[in-house]
C-alpha cells in the first residue's frame, strides 16, 4: 500500500473529533499530578504530539498508549527545543555562525538530531532561522545574525543536519523551522512586540531564509508570537496561505508557538475562543502548540459541524501531520531501545565535534602579540572562569553543567581574585549570564556589567598583561574593554567543550578564524544596526554636517562590522579578477582574488563577496553579501580563492513583490569584511 493510500484509508476511519486530536499538540504536564484526564484525552484519540517529554522510558510510554490503546493506534511526534544540541552542548547558533562554515552547522545539528531521536524525539523545533539586525532582541543568540545570503546558507545546512537523508533511518528528527515571520524586527528589540514593514522589506530580507529552509525540506514551520503589519502570524491568512503556501510552496504542516493561537485573543483579533480557533484554521495553522487553553481541541469539531471550517480543510491538516509520522517510520515502530538511547548520549566523537565546533566560534578582536600565549606565569579571572552551567548557554537541551568543561578545568592556571602579584597575565572571563539572553530577555542597554568592566579596570592598574573573553548571546558595547585589554576574544556560549576551546585559541594549538555575523555597536542607542543599509539621499561622505548620523556617535562603520575577525597571522588581498565583466541576466560569473598569507602561522581565512546594484527600480543596499569561501593557507602562502556568482541572485523582489534581475551596472567587492576589500564594476546585460 502506497503512503497516499495508507494514509487516504486512516482519514476515512477516523472521526472528527479525532482528527482535531490529531492538531492537538500538549506539553509535558501530562505527567504532573493529578492529571489524569490527560491520559483520558489521549486514551481517547484526542492528542497528536507532545512537547517537552525528553526521557526515552516517558516517550515509549507514551507511544504505547498512543498504539496500543486508542481506537486506530495513531503514533505521537515528540517535540523538543533542540537548539544547540540535546545532551551534547555545542556552541550558541549565533556564535556557531561566526565559523562561517555551514557545512559545520549541519554536522552538529545531525549530531544533535540523533541524540534526541535516539531519546523518542522526532520532532525538533529548530532551526530558528530569523534575521535579527538588533541587538537588543534576546532570542537573536538563537540565529545567524543580520545577514540575509548568510542566514539562508545556515537554515539549509541545519535543516539538513536536522532530517538527514531519510527520516525513516531512525537517526533524524523532522525540522520545525521557525519562527514565521520576522521576528526578529519586532518592534524597539523587544520580544513579542509588533512588526510593522513593508511586504518588499519582508521579502528581500526575511523570506529568503524560510525558502531555503522550505527548498531544504523541512517538515514543520512554527508561527510567530507577534502581529505583523497589524495581524497576528498564528492567525494571518496572508501569511500561513498566500505566502507561506502559495508562494514559497511549502507542503508540510504548520505549528502554533507555545500558546500563539490562543494570543489572537489576547491582541484583539478574535472575539472569543471559538472565533480564535476559526481564525487560525482558516488561516492555514494545522497544529496548535497548546499553552493554557486548548482552542483547536475544544472548538474545531462544533465548527466543522456548523460549516465556519470546512472538512476538507480539516482533512488536509490531519493529512500533513499524518505525512511526517509515516516518513519517520512511527507506523512500523514508534520505539526506541532504553540501552541504545543513553549510548547515543554525550560519547567520544560529540565531544570531539564539540570542541571543533567551539574553537571555529570564537572570534580575536584585537591583539597585542601576546596571543598564542606562552608565559606560565598566568591566572584566570571573571565570573565565567570556573562556571560550568554558564558554559551550556540558553536553551541548553538536557545538557547538564557536571558534563560541561570550564575554563578552570582546562587551563593550568589558578583562578586569582585579587591579587595578581605572582602573575604576568590574566585571562578574564566576563559578559552576559545566560539568563541574560534567549526569549523574553530583551535588553535596553547592550553593555558590559559594571563589575566585569570594574575587573578589568583593576587588572589594568596593577600593570599586568591581560587577555579579555567576552561570552555574550548578542553583539555588546565593547570600547572600553578593548581599551583596556591586550588581547580581546568574543564568542556566545560554546557548551560542554567550552573550557578545552578556549584553550586551544589561546595556546594556539587553533588559530582563531571566527569572523563575526553582527555589527558590533560602539555605544547605546544605535539599534538597528546592521551594514546593509540602503543607500540614503544624504549619505555620510565629505560632508558629514547634513549626512544620516548621530551628533554624538558615529553609525557607519560600527566598532566591529560584519564578519570581522583577526588572525594569529595576516592575509593579504590583491589582484581581483571577474571571468565576464558583461554577464547576461541568466548567466553565472567567477570571480577570483589571490589571498596572501603575509604572517608566521598557518590559518585559515574567510574571504567574502559582497554585491552593490548601482542604480535600480527600487533602493538598494549599499552591499549586500553574496558569496564567501573560507580557505587554509599556509604561511608564505599564495592562493588564488575562486568564488562562482550566479547573476540571478543578484535580482530582488519589486514592489509588485515580482523576484527581477534588472541590467545595468554593479559593485563587486571582495575582502577580509563587509568595511575592508577591493572592488571592480560589472555590467549585466
Amino acid at each position: 500500500m502506497s503512503k497516499k493510500e495508507f494514509i487516504d484509508s486512516l482519514i476515512k476511519k477516523m472521526t472528527v473529533a479525532e482528527k482535531v486530536g490529531q492538531l492537538n499538540q500538549c506539553g509535558n504536564s501530562i505527567y504532573g499530578e493529578s492529571y489524569k484526564i490527560g491520559w483520558d484525552i489521549l486514551r481517547q484519540g484526542g492528542i497528536g504530539s507532545f512537547l517537552g517529554i525528553t526521557d526515552v522510558e516517558k516517550t515509549n510510554e507514551l507511544q504505547r498508549v498512543a498504539v496500543t490503546e486508542t481506537r486506530l493506534g495513531i503514533p505521537l511526534l515528540l517535540g523538543f527545543d533542540v537548539i544547540h544540541g540535546f545532551k551534547t552542548i555545542f556552541p550558541t547558533p549565533w556564535s556557531e555562525a561566526f565559523s562561517w562554515e555551514p557545512e559545520l552547522a549541519e554536522r552538529t545539528a545531525e549530531a544533535a538530531s540523533k541524540e534526541a531521536a535516539y531519546s523518542g524525539i522526532n520532532l525538533m523545533f529548530a532551526p530558528m532561522v530569523d534575521i535579527s539586525r538588533d541587538s537588543r532582541w534576546g532570542r537573536l543568540v538563537e540565529g545567524a545574525g543580520e545577514d540575509t545570503y548568510l542566514g539562508s546558507e545556515f537554515a539549509k545546512a541545519r535543516v539538513k543536519g536536522i532530517q538527514g537523508e531519510n527520516l525513516a533511518d531512525r537517526e533524524h528528527c523532522a525540522a520545525c523551522t521557525k519562527h514565521f515571520i520576522a521576528y526578529g524586527a519586532a518592534i524597539g528589540g523587544r520580544d513579542y512586540n509588533s512588526v510593522d514593514m513593508s511586504e518588499q522589506t519582508l521579502f528581500n530580507t526575511y523570506v529568503p531564509p524560510f525558502k531555503a529552509a522550505i527548498e531544504a525540506g523541512t517538515r514543520s514551520i512554527m508561527t510567530a508570537f507577534h502581529d505583523f503589519n497589524g495581524e497576528p502570524c498564528t492567525g494571518s491568512k496572508y501569511l500561513l496561505t498566500d505566502v507561506l503556501r502559495n508562494k514559497l510552496g511549502f507542503k508540510g504542516f504548520a505549528l502554533s508557538d507555545a500558546g500563539s493561537c490562543n494570543q489572537i485573543l489576547v491582541h484583539g483579533f478574535s472575539e472569543n475562543d471559538k472565533d480564535t480557533a476559526k481564525i487560525a484554521m482558516n488561516a492555514g495553522l494545522d497544529v496548535e502548540m497548546c499553552g493554557g487553553k486548548t482552542i483547536y481541541a475544544d472548538n474545531l469539531e462544533a465548527l466543522v459541524e456548523e460549516g465556519l471550517v470546512s472538512l476538507e480543510a480539516l482533512d488536509e491538516s490531519v493529512r500533513r501531520v499524518l505525512e511526517v509520522k509515516y516518513d519517520l517510520g512511527l507506523f512500523e515502530n514508534p520505539y526506541r531501545n532504553e540501552q541504545e538511547a543513553k549510548d547515543a548520549l554525550l560519547t567520544e566523537e560529540t565531544r570531539n565535534l564539540a570542541r571543533e565546533a567551539a574553537r571555529k566560534s570564537i572570534v580575536l578582536l584585537k591583539n597585542n602579540g601576546i596571543l598564542p600565549l606562552t608565559t606560565k606565569k598566568a591566572a584566570l579571572a571573571g565570573k565565567f572562569a570556573d562556571s560550568r552551567e554558564e558554559m551550556l548557554g540558553c536553551w541548553s537541551g538536557v545538557g547538564e553543567a557536571k558534563d560541561c568543561i570550564a575554563p578552570a578545568d582546562a587551563f593550568d592556571f589558578p583562578v586569582a581574585d585579587g591579587n595578581y602579584e605572582n602573575y604576568d597575565v590574566i585571562i578574564a572571563f566576563i559578559g552576559e549570564k545566560r539568563c541574560m539572553n534567549g526569549e523574553a530577555r530583551s535588553r535596553s542597554r547592550e553593555v558590559l556589567e559594571e563589575e566585569d568592566l570594574e575587573l578589568l579596570r583593576n587588572i589594568k592598574k596593577a600593570g599586568k598583561k591581560l587577555v579579555t573573553v567576552v561570552i555574550s548571546g548578542r553583539p555588546l558595547v565593547l570600547k572600553e574593554a578593548r581599551e583596556l585589554s591586550d588581547a580581546l576574544l568574543f564568542s556566545g556560549a560554546l557548551g560542554t567543550e567550552a573550557g578545552n576551546a578556549y584553550k586551544d585559541i589561546i595556546f594556539g594549538k587553533y588559530n582563531p578564524s571566527g569572523k563575526l555575523v553582527s555589527s558590533f555597536p560602539e555605544s547605546i542607542g544605535q539599534q538597528p544596526l546592521y551594514y546593509n543599509i540602503n543607500h540614503t539621499g544624504k549619505p555620510l561622505g565629505d560632508d558629514e554636517r547634513w549626512a544620516t548620523r548621530y551628533i554624538d556617535s558615529r553609525i557607519y562603520p560600527p566598532l566591529y562590522p560584519f564578519g570581522f575577525g583577526l588572525s594569529y597571522t595576516e592575509f593579504k588581498y590583491s589582484n581581483l579578477q571577474i571571468s565576464d565583466c558583461n554577464p547576461k541576466r541568466d548567466g553565472e560569473i567567477t570571480v577570483s582574488i589571490d589571498v596572501e598569507n603575509i604572517g608566521e602561522y598557518d590559518g585559515e581565512e574567510t574571504v567574502q563577496l559582497y554585491v552593490r546594484d548601482i542604480v535600480a527600480s527600487s533602493v538598494r543596499p549599499i552591499k549586500e553579501l553574496k558569496g564567501f569561501k573560507k580557505v587554509f593557507i599556509k604561511a608564505g602562502e599564495k592562493v588564488t580563492v575562486n568564488i562562482p556568482l550566479d547573476i540571478k541572485n543578484l535580482g530582488f523582489y519589486d514592489r509588485q513583490l515580482n523576484y527581477v534581475v534588472e541590467s545595468g551596472e554593479f559593485s563587486v567587492m571582495v575582502g577580509a569584511n563587509s568595511a575592508d576589500y577591493i572592488s571592480k564594476s560589472i555590467f549585466v546585460e
